[in-house]
C-alpha cells in the first residue's frame, strides 16, 4: 500500500507540471510572438521493472525490483514552433516572419552582459519593443534617418529615400531541439546547434500573435 501511496504521489507532481506549462501558455495568450509550450511524462520505471523481472536472462533468475518508485515520471517539455495568426498594425516597423526563422536581436541583460538572441516577430536605430538591438543580416545594429519614411519590403530590406540602408537578419536552424526559451519570446541556441539560411517573407505593419489557443489550454 505505501509503494501505491508514492506511485500517486509522482502522478500528482507530474499533473502539477503539467499544469504550470497550461497555465504559462494561458498567460503568453496574448503575447507578441509567443510559441506555446507542453508536457510529456514517462513510464521508464514500469518498463524497467519488466525487464528486471525478466526470467529469460541469467539462468533464470529473477532480479530484485529493491526500492525503484513504480510511478510516472515527468518527461520533456517542448515547444510547439507552429505559425500564430497575423495581426495587422500598420505600423511600418512592426514586423511578422512568415515561414521558418528568427529575428536576429543584439540582447543586453541587467548585469550588462550583451549576447544575441532570436526572436520571432517596433527609432534613430530599429529595436524591439524591449529596446533590444534588431541585427541587419551582416549582424550590425541597424541605423535609420528617423525624420525620413521608410519602406520595408518581403526580403526585410529597408529603404529610405528611395536608398537601401540595410536588410533585416534573419536566421534559421537545423534542429529546433537546440533552442531554449529565455524570456517570453525569445529563444537562444545551445551547444550543437547548426544554423541554416532562413525560407521566410518578412511582413511589414503586422504582428505574429501567440499561438495559443486559450480555450483549448483551458479545457486541458
Amino acid at each position: 500500500m505505501v509503494k501505491g501511496l508514492y506511485a500517486a504521489y509522482t502522478g500528482m507532481i507530474n499533473e502539477q507540471n503539467r499544469m504550470d506549462v497550461l497555465t504559462n501558455n494561458l498567460a503568453n495568450a496574448a503575447t507578441t510572438g509567443y510559441k506555446k509550450e507542453g508536457a510529456t511524462s514517462q513510464a521508464f520505471n514500469d518498463v524497467l521493472a519488466y525487464k528486471i523481472k525478466d526470467t529469460s536472462e541469467y539462468v533464470n533468475l529473477a532480479k530484485r525490483i529493491g526500492n525503484m518508485n513504480l510511478g510516472v515520471k515527468i518527461g520533456e517539455n517542448y515547444t510547439d514552433y507552429s505559425q500564430g495568426a497575423f495581426r495587422v498594425t500598420e505600423n511600418t516597423f512592426d514586423l511578422a516572419i512568415s515561414g521558418s526563422g528568427f529575428f536576429t536581436v543584439e540582447f543586453t541583460n541587467k548585469a550588462g552582459v550583451t549576447s544575441t538572441k532570436y526572436f520571432e516577430d517596433h527609432i534613430e536605430y530599429l529595436v524591439t519593443k524591449d529596446g533590444d538591438y534588431v541585427l541587419s543580416s551582416t549582424g550590425n545594429r541597424i541605423r535609420l534617418d528617423p525624420t525620413q519614411e521608410a519602406d520595408i519590403d518581403s526580403s526585410g530590406r529597408i529603404s529610405q529615400n528611395g536608398v537601401a540602408v540595410a536588410t533585416v537578419g534573419l536566421t534559421d536552424f537545423e534542429d529546433y531541439n537546440y533552442l531554449e526559451h529565455y524570456g517570453e519570446n525569445y529563444y537562444q541556441p545551445v551547444e550543437g546547434f547548426e544554423t541554416k539560411p532562413a525560407d521566410a517573407l518578412i511582413r511589414s505593419g503586422y504582428l505574429e500573435a501567440s499561438n495559443v489557443q486559450a480555450v483549448s489550454e483551458m479545457v486541458e
